[in-house]
């Protein structure tokens, strides 16, 4: 099973991609590390976004994304650009999206200690843990 993680800071999204084969975990390094959504009041800038997405998810094969959830209230709520760029993932065809809570991947992380592979940048740190607690969901 492959996944991208997609953790969203400010009007970037950040992707990392897990794989799980044999029981093992891995990462699946792509020329594409970030997305970002310049100016989201452009309407051309916002397709050029979606279609950027789309075509990382057709070239590397994806079929599943999660995406680290931002709170929705609070001190730590999510800015109206995040939260674009989260609808605009999930209305992505032929790749079924779900939404990860950080509680879920921070206990996914204690329980299951995973390993940051040399090939992330610590940016992606996020995005990896969290297409690796979705495909340890996936196959509890």
């Amino acid at each position: 099973m492959k996944v991208c993680g997609v953790d969203i800071k400010g009007s970037e999204a950040i992707l990392a991609v897990a794989h799980l084969a044999k029981g093992q975990l891995s990462h699946i390094a792509t020329d594409t590390k970030k997305i970002a959504l310049a100016d989201d009041d452009e309407s051309a800038n916002v397709k050029s976004f979606f279609e950027l997405v789309a075509g990382f998810i057709r070239d590397n094969g994806i079929k599943h994304m999660a995406i680290k959830k931002r709170g929705k209230k609070g001190e730590y709520a999510g800015g109206p650009t995040t939260f674009k760029i989260e609808g605009l993932l999930q209305m992505l065809g032929n790749c079924d999206v779900t939404l990860v809570s950080p509680q879920t991947i921070g206990a996914h992380v204690k329980k299951h200690a995973f390993v940051m592979p040399a090939t992330l940048n610590k940016y992606q740190h996020d995005a990896y843990c969290t297409a690796c607690t979705a495909i340890l969901k996936a196959s509890e």
